[in-house]
C-alpha cells in the first residue's frame, strides 16, 4: 500500500481534486472491488456509492453480464473507426435503440466518449445547422448560472460555474448566462432568460442550453412548468434548445430521459454516464427530425468534426446490455419509487434537525442543503462550512456523498445506484441522520463561542 501512496503522488494527476492534499496525505482512499451499491477499498473498507460514483453506475457495480458483453465484442470486433461512412453492427443497433427511448421527435444519434464531449458537439452542431442556412451570425449559446456543462473548451464556457472558469478562463467566445431559478425564483429566471436574449440580439443566438435538473450546481430541480416557458421562449424567437441528460439520462430521475418530468421536448439531447452505467467511456448526442432534416439536405461535404472513439463498437456492445439490464430489471420505475422513500427519509431527518433547510430529490437524484436558521433560510458564515463536515462525517460511517458550497451554499449531494433496495435506503438515511446530528452539536457549539 505504501508503495502504492508514493506512485499515486509521483505519477497521477487526479482530476477535480487538490494537488496539495494529495501530496500531503496521498490518495484518499484505494478501490479494488465493488458490487451492487457498494465499494470496497484495498484496505477491506466498505463504502456505499451513494454518489453512483459520478453520478453514472445507474445499474450497480460488478455486474459480470457487461464484462461478458465486452470479452464477446472484443473478440469478433473491439474497435473499428467510424470515419469516412465505415461503420459496425453494435453503432447501428445501439443508435436505433437510443432513438426507441428518447422523446418521439429525436431520432438521429452521433457518439462521443462522454459527456464533455457530447456537449462541444451539441453546440458546433447547432452553430454548424445555422450557418448552412446561411446565418452564420448565430452562434451564441444561453445558458444558465449554477448549470455544469463539461470541462472541456466549450462545455467549461457553457457552465455557469465560475470556479471552473478559474483553471484556464472561459475558453471560448460566444457564451451568455442567464440566472437560474435557483438564484431568482421561476419567474424571474424566465425573465433574465428573455432580457439576456434581446440584450444579445435574437438573430445572433443559435441555443439555449441547460440540464433538466442542475446536477453539479447542488441537484437544483426547477418547477414543472420551468422548461414548458423555457421552450415557449425558444419557440418564439426562433432557437434552438438544447436539453444536457448527461446526469438525468436513462432512469437518474425516474423517467428515462429528465425533460419526461416537464413535458417537454428539445431539439438536441445530449447523454453519457448512464447509458454504459460508467462501464466503458460513451457519449453522444441526439438530434430531432427537423435538426436532422436540415443536416441532411444542406451540409454539403465531410462534417469535419468527430472522436476516434465515436461508434466504438465495444463501447456499443457494453451500452446495449446495460440498457437491457435497465429495462428487464425496471429500474427507472426503481428509481422513482425508490427516490419517493429517499425523500422520506430526508424529511424526518429535517424535523428532528436545526440546521436542515430544503430537501428535495426527482428519482434517485437528491440534494440536503444546510443552514444556520431554517426559517430565514439564513446561512452559515464561511467559517463554519458545513457541507465538507457532513461529507466527512458521512465517509468516517461508510458513505461517499459530494458537497457543493459554490456561491456560499452549504449542499450535500445524492445520487446512488437505481438498483438500490428500500432496505439499503434505511441504512443511508440512518448513517445520514447520525453525521447530520453529530455536525450539528458541532457547529452550535461553535457559533455558541462566537
Amino acid at each position: 500500500m505504501t508503495t502504492l501512496n508514493e506512485w499515486d503522488k509521483k505519477h497521477f494527476i487526479h482530476p477535480t481534486s487538490s494537488i496539495q492534499e494529495q501530496q500531503a496525505n496521498g490518495p484518499k482512499v484505494i478501490f479494488n472491488k465493488s458490487e451492487g451499491i457498494y465499494l470496497t477499498s484495498k484496505d477491506g473498507t466498505k463504502y456505499i456509492d451513494a454518489m453512483s460514483s459520478l453520478w453514472n453506475v445507474n445499474i450497480g457495480h460488478g455486474r459480470k453480464e457487461i464484462a461478458e458483453a465486452a470479452k464477446e465484442q472484443m473478440e469478433q470486433l473491439a474497435y473499428s473507426s467510424c470515419f469516412s461512412n465505415f461503420s459496425n453492427e453494435p453503432a447501428i443497433r445501439l443508435a436505433k435503440k437510443i432513438a426507441s427511448l428518447a422523446p418521439p421527435s429525436l431520432n438521429a444519434v452521433f457518439f462521443t466518449s462522454g459527456g464533455s464531449e457530447s456537449n462541444d458537439s451539441a453546440i458546433k452542431i447547432v452553430r454548424h445547422y445555422w450557418r448552412i442556412q446561411g446565418q452564420p451570425e448565430r452562434n451564441k449559446i444561453v445558458a444558465l448560472r449554477r448549470g455544469y456543462h463539461g470541462v472541456s473548451a466549450g462545455a467549461t464556457s457553457a457552465t455557469g460555474i465560475p470556479e471552473f472558469w478559474d483553471m484556464a478562463g472561459n475558453l471560448m467566445q460566444g457564451f451568455v448566462h442567464a440566472k437560474s431559478p435557483y438564484e431568482i425564483g421561476t419567474e424571474a429566471s424566465i425573465q433574465s432568460i428573455r432580457e439576456v436574449i434581446e440584450a444579445e440580439g435574437p438573430e445572433k443566438i443559435a441555443a439555449f442550453m441547460a440540464e433538466p435538473v442542475q446536477g453539479a450546481g447542488g441537484v437544483l430541480i426547477p418547477p414543472k412548468d420551468y422548461y414548458k416557458a423555457v421552450r415557449k421562449i425558444c419557440n418564439e424567437y426562433g432557437i434552438l434548445y438544447i436539453a444536457d441528460e448527461v446526469i438525468t439520462g436513462f432512469g437518474r430521475t425516474g423517467k428515462m430521459f429528465g425533460v419526461e418530468n416537464y413535458g417537454v421536448e428539445p431539439d438536441v439531447l445530449t447523454f453519457a454516464k448512464g447509458v454504459t452505467s460508467g462501464y466503458f467511456p460513451l457519449g453522444g448526442v441526439i438530434v430531432s427530425d427537423h435538426v436532422h432534416n436540415v443536416l441532411k439536405e444542406k451540409s454539403e461535404g465531410v462534417l469535419f468534426h468527430g472522436f476516434t472513439y465515436s461508434g466504438h463498437p465495444t463501447g456499443a456492445a457494453v451500452a446495449l446490455k446495460n440498457l437491457e439490464i435497465l429495462e428487464r430489471e425496471n429500474l427507472v420505475d426503481n428509481s422513482f419509487k425508490m427516490g419517493e422513500e429517499l425523500q422520506k427519509g430526508f424529511k424526518s431527518i429535517k424535523e428532528e434537525s436545526t440546521i436542515v433547510g430544503d430537501i428535495r430529490t426527482l428519482g434517485l437524484l437528491g440534494a440536503m442543503e444546510f443552514v444556520q436558521d431554517p426559517l430565514t433560510n439564513k446561512r452559515f458564515p464561511a467559517e463554519l462550512k458545513v457541507a465538507p463536515r457532513i461529507i466527512a462525517a458521512l465517509h468516517e460511517r461508510g458513505v461517499i456523498c459530494r458537497a457543493v458550497t459554490y456561491d456560499n451554499t452549504d449542499i450535500v449531494c445524492f445520487s446512488p445506484p437505481l438498483i438500490i433496495t428500500k432496505a439499503q435506503i434505511d441504512d443511508l438515511v440512518a448513517i445520514l441522520r447520525e453525521a447530520v446530528l453529530i455536525v450539528q452539536q458541532e457547529v452550535e457549539e461553535q457559533l455558541a463561542a462566537l
